[in-house]
């Protein structure tokens, strides 16, 4: 098994502080999804485990180790992906040398995605959003990581498109975090760890199924004003 976690994590932007002593953790293989609205600290949170923001404060783990420390690319090396919601590809290159660099065969990719085939030869910045999103998702099933980082995976995509994306990352044999506005209606009812998130606080930590029954009655403060949420 492989866990990722925050522990009391602290990020500021300048004067601002965009989480406020979040913990969480994010076991694997499974689902762990980060729900919040924007501004509520969900990507912060993404870009914190994949150290491509510095903490002010607390812990980053990986299986108990404190990596804090470890620049983005040494967690790269040691298995860690993830795809940002913005600039997830490489516009200049083609789809297929987007491919490459992740791994020699693209064939996976293509069989999860039949509508990148034909755009091989395109250059990745003239494909619609919901097409450098299924790029950008290809590339993080073929790099076989051990832990993926995905924000909002199913942008621009269409139903059935956004479906098989949840599907393909159910599936992975990783420890899978994604970060998203609200709970996917294609993991509805699967086993997922949830994370709510609000002005950078965790205020709702547990099952997918849990939190579903929750439904409206509101958040509630997990593990008092430090917003600790395992």
């Amino acid at each position: 098994m492989t866990v990722v976690a925050l522990h009391h994590a602290r990020v500021r932007y300048g004067p601002l502080e965009a989480l406020h002593g979040v913990t969480l953790a994010a076991p694997g293989p499974a689902l762990t999804v980060l729900l919040g609205r924007n501004g509520s600290g969900r990507s912060t949170a993404l870009r914190a485990l994949a150290g491509t923001v510095p903490l002010s404060g607390g812990a980053v783990l990986w299986d108990g180790v404190d990596v804090t420390r470890l620049p983005a690319h040494e967690r790269a090396r040691r298995g860690l992906c993830l795809v940002p919601d913005r600039r997830a590809v490489f516009g200049s290159l083609t789809v297929r040398e987007n491919l490459a660099l992740a791994a020699r065969e693209c064939g996976p990719a293509l069989d999860a995605y039949p509508r990148l085939r034909p755009l091989l030869d395109r250059r990745a910045g003239t494909l619609s959003g919901g097409e450098q999103r299924m790029l950008a998702v290809s590339r993080a099933l073929l790099a076989r990581a051990r832990v993926v980082l995905i924000d909002e995976p199913a942008q621009g995509m269409a139903p059935e498109v956004a479906a098989r994306t949840y599907e393909l990352l159910a599936a992975l044999d990783a420890c899978v975090v994604l970060a998203e506005q609200r709970m996917p209606p294609a993991l509805r009812g699967r086993r997922a760890f949830v994370y709510e998130l609000l002005r950078g606080r965790v205020v709702f930590g547990g099952e997918a199924g849990e939190f579903e029954r929750r439904g409206a009655r509101g958040p509630r403060p997990v593990g008092g004003p430090g917003g600790a949420g395992v």
